[in-house]
């Protein structure tokens, strides 16, 4: 069934949204800004405007192929492991007011600053302790007493530490497909990025171990900014504070996700919530 949206689809920032759905204190900690995104000769993203509030959740929600996820990517230039792909505008990074997606920055740098969690499990076959001392020992961390205590921390954090405490030395992969989830969430965790990507990370995942994600996801925007990409609208709602919705490369609208849920601004983004196409 081909799909139908009102058009022309125009990118609405924060600064077009109503005010009152989305004011608040928090500062911005990134801000897509012109964005868009090439593979070869096909355009994936199209002049993008989004601020990314700091110590809050920002869910992204579309079609198949509306560009979630090709967005996502550009925050920690996984797209550069990709030959011919290139990049338009900004995204600057704040406070540094470092544009993450400038030829002139290191995509190293960028990727030390940002951690990303995938949409399946993938765990190093290495020990539960070594995936997450992994990232601590590529940042120059080499004292023992100083790598564990980061270690334990991630695990905590990642609300895993009480599972595993006794069997730090067993491989990552004897953990349950949740347990790993969280496993690498905490290996992010451990280098404390200032930006957590989730792309679609509980699609491979059962109910009860999907509510434990959530609800680590919830938990975490006590110290550290989240963007996350979901297929599933109500975990959108469930977890996040504003949800940008995408359709063919572009920003269709972007607001409080209590707002955004409710009483949506756009036809496009109600009849998409409301399932009448998608």
């Amino acid at each position: 069934m081909q799909m139908q949206i009102s058009m022309p689809v125009e990118a609405q920032s924060l600064s077009d949204a109503p005010r009152g759905a989305i004011a608040e204190t928090a500062p911005a900690k990134a801000c897509a800004s012109k964005l868009g995104f090439w593979y070869g000769n096909m355009q994936a993203l199209k002049g993008l405007d989004m601020e990314i509030r700091d110590k809050r959740v920002t869910a992204l929600i579309g079609p198949s192929g509306c560009g979630k996820s090709t967005f996502l990517r550009c925050f920690n230039r996984m797209h550069d492991l990709t030959p011919g792909t290139r990049y338009e505008g900004s995204i600057h990074l704040y406070p540094d007011d470092i544009d993450l997606v400038s030829r002139d920055v290191d995509p190293i740098e960028v990727r030390m600053r940002i951690g990303m969690v995938f949409q399946k499990p993938n765990p190093f076959p290495k020990s539960i302790f070594e995936n997450v001392a992994y990232g601590l020992r590529v940042r120059g961390m080499r004292a023992r007493a100083l790598i564990e205590e980061e270690v334990e921390k991630a695990l905590r954090d990642a609300a895993l530490w009480d599972e595993v405490k006794d069997r730090l030395q067993s491989s990552g992969l004897s953990l349950s497909g949740g347990q790993q989830q969280r496993l690498c969430i905490a290996r992010a965790l451990a280098t404390n990025p200032e930006l957590l990507l989730f792309d679609e990370p509980t699609s491979a995942l059962d109910p009860i171990a999907t509510a434990r994600i959530e609800e680590l996801i919830t938990a975490l925007r006590e110290r550290v900014t989240v963007l996350i990409v979901t297929h599933n609208m109500q975990q959108a709602a469930r977890v996040s504070d504003y949800t940008a919705f995408m359709y063919l490369g572009e920003l269709v609208e972007f607001d409080a996700t209590s707002k955004l849920f409710t009483n949506p601004g756009r036809k496009a983004t109600e009849d998409y919530i409301t399932g009448r196409y998608g």
